[in-house]
């Protein structure tokens, strides 16, 4: 099984000899040359997510293809299920080239891309439609530039879904019944304030540490979109599933500045213009398996249940008011809302 430190450890030794590769216009310190052969370059890209996951499985297009259209000059490697670790820690590796490509959750990047903000928003998008239409109605284009000096190339924004509470006690109907739970968030300032907010407790988790969380009742539950709650079995402990719809953050699709710029002029634009098609392959894996997840989680007995939505928004409202003092955050947001 390949671990974050042997995959690490197997790259160290060969970065002053992938240096000489600089010559033949391909690959250079990167994973990619590490693990390469002599028919051609191997990009690494990393996912917390399982193999057959929506992001996953754009990814892996993205790997096809490039084989595809390079004639199998550059070719990918995808390390799905948390192989290389955690999220915060695939964005380092991405930025000091150790990896090529990595998919991460936006509310990640929050706190050094600050206008990932306005995507993570409470209540910033009114449904998946409403996501989509703006992120492709120059939304995205204007995010991803954010990470150019930053060490990063932003390749695609990948939608998630909407993301709801889940927990192990009882049902969430309005603000007050998250009182005192103990909820795992995402490590974000904007969700660790929201389900404060909202009167839990939030508890800052990896995605992998959940499962075992809620087994050992160090949580009473989470907030997660539904396919993420199925794929990674947190229904088997947390049987009531409560639709808040409080965010719908995407994901972002990066790349390793440092390993993009040692691609050729061609293989650049290749990258990025299979990174922006990417985003329909995501799409249709996304809308194709949702219903699926749903119907699995309640035939497992997962109790859902609809919310006081009015009563949600309008706890979240101080938060929301607080980030778009930010002008680049509000302008992001402003934009947003029009295409609502």
């Amino acid at each position: 099984m390949i671990t974050r430190r042997g995959f690490l450890g197997a790259g160290l030794g060969t970065l002053a000899a992938a240096a000489l590769d600089g010559c033949s216009g391909g690959i250079t310190a990167t994973a990619a040359g590490r693990n390469g052969t002599a028919g051609g370059s191997v990009l690494s890209a990393s996912d917390v997510h399982v193999a057959d996951y929506p992001t996953v499985v754009a990814v892996d297009w993205i790997g096809r293809e490039l084989e595809r259209q390079t004639g199998g000059r550059l070719r990918l490697r995808m390390y799905h299920s948390g192989q290389l670790g955690r999220e915060s820690e695939a964005i380092d590796m991405a930025r000091f080239g150790a990896i090529d490509i990595t998919r991460v959750y936006s509310g990640a990047l929050n706190n050094a891309f600050p206008l990932t903000q306005a995507l993570c928003l409470p209540y910033v998008f009114d449904s998946v439609a409403h996501m989509r239409h703006a992120l492709d109605g120059g939304i995205a284009a204007a995010v991803l530039r954010g990470f150019e000096s930053r060490g990063l190339v932003g390749l695609a924004i990948y939608d998630s879904g909407t993301r709801n509470f889940y927990n192990t006690k009882h049902p969430i109907v309005e603000p007050r019944d998250l009182h005192g739970l103990k909820l795992r968030v995402a490590r974000s300032d904007i969700f660790l304030e929201l389900v404060r907010m909202f009167g839990a407790n939030p508890t800052p988790m990896s995605l992998g540490d959940t499962f075992s969380g809620l087994e050992t009742h160090m949580i009473d539950g989470a907030e997660n979109n539904m396919l993420s709650f199925q794929s990674s079995r947190h229904f088997e402990s947390a049987h009531y599933w409560s639709e808040t719809e409080h965010s719908c953050a995407p994901d972002i699709l990066l790349m390793s500045r440092r390993n993009f710029d040692k691609l050729k002029p061609s293989d650049r634009e290749l990258m990025v213009d299979l990174g922006r098609r990417s985003v329909e392959v995501m799409r249709e894996q996304w809308d194709a398996t949702e219903d699926k997840a749903r119907q699995a989680v309640l035939a497992h007995g997962v109790k859902a249940n609809a919310v006081d939505m009015a009563a949600f928004r309008k706890a979240a409202g101080p938060l929301l008011q607080a980030y778009l003092k930010h002008p680049d955050v509000a302008e992001i947001y402003r934009r947003i809302r029009e295409f609502a």
